[in-house]
């Protein structure tokens, strides 16, 4: 007798076991619509109860947020080898590749929420749309993870995930690097700023082959906690990932130091109220005349440290110009202003020495969604009411800018060439690569996270530094006005300790000079063009059937007819 507390369907399936190799292509009977495994995936009668669906959603963000804790400030390095692995977990085991895309989706909304919290007194609520927005990106990830790593994979299909995962998630990186989605903040890689191995890998494939690294390290790891009967692959993978760490560890060497440049970090802190601009400047200037007689090649100042052009303001040049004859070094200071001689407000690093204004100047060219422009003001100039969004457009650059430092007293000639950045640039990698490759030998980022002060981001934003000069290897000396403050060798590793958000202070630092060409620099962003021919060939070859077991049929619908049905056979 059947039991009626059973649905058929579920009788149907008693004693039915997942497909052993989990490629799925055994042919099963048509259920009709609304019947099979996307009914059991939707809520309400006869389906997953809302309430384990709520919990699975709520799951995924979760599960998406946890890599976030790895960078500064909590700074848990080690826990992006693992930070992966709960959220590949209930992607695999989704029911359906609808539910498995609806998990990459709030998982990504995790990820970038957690990561970009600290925007929250710019962007108020709309950060939540914004997490939507670019969630979007782990839909096809999701399903990539499920397709490779769902069920019972066979040996070549886990093999090929541990590749692939990997090189999906570097595509989403690349998407999300675009400076109209925010830029290339928390790159997964960047968590690894402070681990010597991971600088030298840096080094030869960029930020970008970091990534890579930790996340094949998650996925080895998923499948040694979720597929026993492929342990031999998860183990496998880790032991290809220590190869390629150790091999750059052990094979990559040093930057060759070719000499030393001594660099003066003003932080003048932080300064609140109508006057805060004017008193922040006299801080900086009393800060830098404390500088005198200390051997200097170069003092730098944090980003807008200057509220009027120099150009045009007689005065103001004259009092840096001051300055540095008074310090017998030249100033590389950022102004945040209208140019005297072009309409509009420009961000500009501006070198002045003991002759004056040099007229070596660069603009910033890529600018902070919303923080220094509105996308479509037009449409989105409203948000402005809100938090605190610019209420003018900043005028962008047109061309990198290689700086010539002024000569001696006595003639002789100044080195290195300064490769300026300005703030949100430091994030991209290809920036300062186009600096090195047009001859800079230090490079400058001038910077301010006043507005994120107590937050996250002052840390995150210093430890960037570390990745640009192991990837060009070229020591960086980054300057904010508030902290964090901090300088890296050209291999990437700190020189000195930083000045935090607390110090009102100045900082020299001598740095070692290198000739090296990195790999980075020589080859650029191959792991990336890598990574997308890897997913194109596995989409290829899961169309072509490459991954089915021999043998096997690719899976059909059965007709029903008036005298069967899938459900109820014979009836």
């Amino acid at each position: 007798m059947r039991n009626p507390f059973v649905r058929r369907d579920q009788e149907q399936g008693q004693g039915q076991g997942p497909d052993p190799d989990g490629d799925q292509d055994r042919p099963e009977p048509y259920r009709g619509p609304g019947r099979g495994r996307d009914r059991a995936e939707a809520p309400g009668r006869g389906g997953r109860p809302r309430g384990r669906a709520l919990a699975r959603s709520l799951l995924a963000v979760v599960c998406g947020a946890l890599p976030a804790l790895a960078f500064p400030a909590p700074g848990l390095w080690w826990w992006a080898y693992v930070a992966l692995v709960p959220w590949l977990l209930l992607i695999r085991t989704a029911p359906g590749a609808r539910r498995a895309a609806l998990d990459g989706w709030l998982g990504g909304i995790g990820f970038v929420f957690a990561v970009h919290h600290w925007l929250l007194p710019s962007l108020h609520v709309f950060l939540l749309p914004l997490s939507a927005l670019l969630g979007l990106l782990w839909l096809p990830w999701a399903w990539l993870v499920r397709s490779l790593l769902g069920g019972a994979p066979s040996a070549l299909r886990a093999a090929v995930g541990l590749v692939a995962v990997p090189s999906g998630w570097l595509l989403i990186e690349l998407v999300r690097s675009w400076e109209g989605l925010g830029g290339p903040w928390g790159l997964l890689g960047a968590s690894q700023w402070q681990v010597p191995t991971a600088l030298r890998l840096a080094s030869i494939g960029g930020v970008w082959l970091v990534t890579a690294l930790v996340v094949a390290v998650n996925t080895a790891v998923a499948l040694l906690v979720a597929a026993p009967g492929l342990r031999t692959v998860g183990v496998a993978g880790l032991a290809g990932c220590a190869l390629v760490a150790g091999t750059a560890a052990w094979g990559v060497g040093a930057p060759r130091v070719t000499g030393t440049v001594r660099v003066a970090l003003v932080q003048p802190g932080v300064f609140d109220g109508a006057d805060g601009a004017e008193r922040r400047f006299d801080r900086a200037e009393e800060l830098t005349r404390s500088l005198a007689g200390q051997r200097l090649d170069l003092v730098v100042w944090g980003e807008s440290g200057v509220g009027a052009d120099p150009a045009g303001r007689p005065d103001l040049a004259a009092r840096l110009t001051a300055l540095s004859r008074e310090v017998d070094a030249p100033l590389l200071v950022n102004v945040d202003a209208r140019r005297a001689d072009s309409p509009g407000i420009f961000k500009s690093a501006v070198l002045v020495g003991p002759a004056g204004l040099t007229g070596e100047r660069y603009d910033k060219m890529r600018l902070v969604p919303f923080g220094e422009y509105i996308p479509a003001r037009g449409v989105l100039g409203w948000v402005t009411s809100f938090g605190k969004a610019a209420a003018e457009d900043r005028r962008r650059g047109t061309a990198p800018v290689v700086m010539r430092l002024p000569a001696t007293d006595d003639g002789s000639p100044r080195e290195p060439l300064v490769g300026p950045l300005i703030c949100f640039e430091s994030a991209f990698p290809d920036m300062s690569r186009n600096l090195v490759r047009n001859g800079a030998g230090l490079l400058v980022v001038q910077s301010s996270t006043s507005t994120f002060q107590d937050s996250w981001a002052p840390a995150q934003h210093a430890s960037l530094a570390a990745l640009r000069a192991a990837e060009t290897g070229r020591p960086v000396a980054h300057a904010t006005l508030t902290g964090v403050s901090a300088a890296y060798g050209p291999d990437g590793r700190a020189v000195g300790p930083v000045l935090g958000t607390d110090a009102s202070a100045v900082a020299v630092r001598e740095l070692p000079l290198s000739d090296s060409t990195t790999g980075y620099v020589r080859w650029g962003d191959w792991p990336l063009y890598g990574a997308l021919a890897v997913v194109g060939a596995v989409c290829a070859a899961e169309g072509a059937g490459a991954f089915r077991k021999p043998g096997s049929r690719p899976r059909v619908r059965r007709a029903r007819t008036a005298r069967a049905s899938a459900g109820r056979p014979g009836h």
